[in-house]
């Protein structure tokens, strides 16, 4: 029964997203309060069922967890929303661009969608994060947690978190309840994923969305092994472009396992610049 939480989970947000009363799913609030919700519930699910006793979450990591949970939820959706949705929007208008037939689609079709857009462009900025610099120094605080837990999805560089959260949703003309069941969705399948629950879903979830045996594999000590299974929530993308892997991981973590404080994390793709400014000062 525990294997069938995730998709039980998602089967429910997607039933009170669809059939939920619209004085409630109509507030623009009503998406946070629903992120929140099935955050804790899946956080609590880790002292019920823990999968790993060496992921144990301790007060230190709970905070940590929190902070940037609130960061995501504030500064994040607010730099995305300034410098991505509204230009998006904006030139969607200016063009004439159009997509009215997806407000006639089915409700499920619709989330699919939304799911579908997002979880594609954060796959192909995933996988460029692993493969470039510059940009694997923004993604790198990421993999420098020791342990995976319910929030450990919103953990890393401010650079990091709004590149991931880019997308192409803003040009298509959807509902604001299928936009929000995406949305929620996605939080749910990409929070069991990096959840320490004892949870190993059957094939006909795990086929199509990430599990945390497939997300642990990626958070591997070796870079190598990091270099696979992208899909924050969608592992059918690895699948599709190869670069699925089977497997799981119970050791975690980059350059010998260092955990980085929040200090650390903000700074660390300016390492290398700082480490030359130093170089130069005392030349």
């Amino acid at each position: 029964m525990v294997d069938l939480l995730p998709p039980v989970a998602v089967i429910l947000v997607v039933c009170f997203w669809a059939l939920g009363p619209a004085a409630w799913t109509g507030k623009p609030w009503s998406i946070i309060v629903a992120v929140a919700v099935t955050t804790a519930f899946i956080q609590l699910l880790e002292f019920v069922f823990e999968r790993h006793e060496g992921w144990r979450l301790d007060t230190r990591e709970f905070f940590t967890d929190l902070f940037y949970m609130i960061l995501n939820a504030t500064v994040i959706a607010w730099v995305s929303s300034v410098l991505a949705e509204q230009p998006l929007t904006s030139a969607k208008e200016a063009l004439g661009i159009t997509t009215l037939w997806a407000m006639h689609l089915p409700f499920v079709v619709q989330v699919a969608l939304v799911v579908v857009l997002i979880e594609f462009g954060q796959y192909w900025m995933h996988r460029l994060m692993h493969n470039w610099t510059p940009f694997w120094l923004t993604h790198a605080p990421h993999h420098h947690i020791t342990q995976l837990n319910a929030m450990k999805g919103a953990v890393g560089n401010p650079i990091e978190l709004f590149l991931i959260s880019l997308s192409v949703v803003a040009l298509f003309d959807l509902p604001q309840a299928a936009l929000f069941c995406g949305f929620n969705v996605l939080t749910v399948v990409s929070t069991f994923a990096h959840a320490n629950v004892r949870s190993n879903p059957p094939l006909f979830y795990s086929f199509f969305f990430t599990t945390i045996r497939h997300h642990s594999l990626h958070h591997s000590t070796d870079y190598e092994s990091t270099r696979c299974n992208y899909g924050n929530s969608l592992i059918l993308l690895d699948r599709l472009f190869g670069t699925y892997r089977e497997g799981e991981s119970t050791i975690v973590g980059q350059d010998e396992r260092k955990r980085l404080s929040i200090r650390e994390q903000f700074i660390f793709p300016f390492q290398p610049l700082i480490a030359r400014m130093k170089a130069k000062g005392t030349a």
